[in-house]
């Protein structure tokens, strides 16, 4: 439900989507106002009295109760996160954009129609990161409520997807919403096309582990 588009990447002008409150922050801050008050930080903005987890362009806060569930390609290439508590779960995709605008509008649109085509009622409601999307899929195990949130940053753009108790109350969100709140994004400086995944890796001792368990995929 959320690819780049084979005419190119495409972006909405500023005019067409204001940038969220932690990009706004974030930009103010460039200037020398105050940084974001909670994250998803920018690496420069970053509380660095905070364990996390390295995974590259993202890191995640160790948080007790919250399990990390990391699925890598044979070669230490992190192509899935999902952080779990109890009955919630969180997915977390971390993507390139332009430094000044926002494109979580755009692809919260384009989530909402695929959604449609499907014969799924998406709907937009108030979050604190700002609009999300809330629907009721159906999944083999039965009908499922799931929940995007997407935070605009400085050339970056977190998309988080809540499934299970935290999509369907926010309320239940716990320490799911403070692992969000206390990620870190670190932007590298290459030119990337809008909405390109931005590249992330396993830590050392879990690569170990990656290479350990697929000997035959091993050079």
């Amino acid at each position: 439900m959320f690819s780049r588009k084979r005419e190119g990447a495409k972006h909405v002008r500023a005019a067409d989507a204001p940038p969220s409150k932690a990009l706004a922050k974030s930009l103010a801050a460039d200037g020398g106002a105050p940084a974001p008050e909670f994250g998803p930080w920018d690496a420069k903005h970053a509380p660095d009295d905070v364990q996390r987890l390295d995974l590259g362009s993202l890191q995640i806060p160790a948080i007790e109760g919250v399990e990390v569930r990391v699925q890598a390609n044979p070669d230490g290439a992190v192509e899935q996160i999902v952080l779990v508590d109890g009955e919630s779960a969180l997915q977390i995709g971390v993507f390139a954009a332009p430094k000044t605008e926002g494109i979580w509008g755009e692809v919260r649109e384009e989530i909402a129609t695929a959604m449609t085509a499907d014969g799924v009622d998406a709907r937009e409601v108030d979050g604190r990161y700002g609009i999300e999307l809330i629907a009721r899929v159906n999944t083999p195990d039965g009908p499922a409520d799931v929940r995007f949130v997407g935070v605009d940053g400085p050339r970056w753009m977190v998309r988080a997807l809540f499934q299970g108790a935290a999509a369907a109350d926010r309320s239940k969100e716990g320490v799911l919403g403070d692992a969000l709140e206390g990620m870190v994004v670190v932007r590298d400086e290459e030119p990337r096309p809008v909405r390109e995944p931005l590249p992330l890796r396993l830590p050392a001792e879990m690569a170990e582990q990656n290479a350990e368990q697929n000997p035959a995929q091993q050079v």
